[in-house]
């Protein structure tokens, strides 16, 4: 993994950026219904779990884009990780907890498919926060609500609201039109992202949906 820092004099978001993180420090969330239909009947009839095919769409879509991979380092230096890969939930239904478990990621999902089994397998029964240790910085969380189908989705993090990266929450899939479709919410800083860029979040991710056949 590579970090590539980011010259504030020479960027062109420069304005933008100092804008909403200094004098009116802004993120926000966006909420869309994905039509995973060809998803969801291919995972099937594939025989593979469904959630790791969506940490893939999500991480693949995250790192076409250098706006979704801009953060703070440890030093406070501004820049974009070369790569990112998801930082996901587990449920424990035993004692209705949650654990954090991260994957590395690669393009091919076959791989990336062996490495979600494998730590499934190591680290899926480990209590606390984070089950599986020495997460890398460049991350980013995926979490899941699987018992409810909302339809917005709101993080409200009491800190000093510096923390670029996106954050996702997908929701229970369910039958609308003939489709099969599932909530996801992406919660956004508006210093790095705009609803520009939300956009172009959300039209890539039912793209890669609906062409899940050339990367399942």
């Amino acid at each position: 993994m590579n970090f590539t820092r980011i010259d504030l004099d020479t960027w062109s978001r420069k304005p933008y950026f100092e804008h909403y993180l200094d004098r009116v420090r802004c993120t926000y969330s966006m909420t869309a219904n994905l039509d995973i239909t060809r998803l969801l009947a291919e995972v099937k009839l594939k025989g593979i779990k469904l959630y790791p095919a969506l940490l893939h769409m999500i991480a693949a879509v995250v790192n076409r884009h250098r706006e979704f991979r801009t953060c703070f380092d440890a030093e406070g230096r501004l820049g974009y990780w070369d790569r990112m890969s998801p930082g996901y939930t587990i449920f424990h239904d035993d004692d209705k907890t949650f654990s954090s478990i991260w994957t590395s990621y690669c393009d091919d999902f076959n791989a990336f498919y062996r490495r979600y089994l494998d730590d499934s397998n190591k680290y899926g029964n480990v209590k606390g926060l984070a089950a599986k240790p020495n997460e890398p910085p460049n991350t980013f969380p995926i979490s899941s609500i699987p018992w409810v189908s909302f339809t917005s989705f709101n993080l409200n993090i009491y800190n000093e609201g510096t923390y670029l990266l996106p954050i996702f929450t997908m929701g229970k899939y369910f039958s609308q039109d003939g489709k099969i479709v599932i909530p996801l919410s992406a919660q956004l800083h508006h210093a790095v992202c705009d609803g520009y860029h939300a956009g172009v979040l959300f039209r890539e991710l039912q793209e890669r949906a609906e062409a899940c056949t050339d990367w399942l």
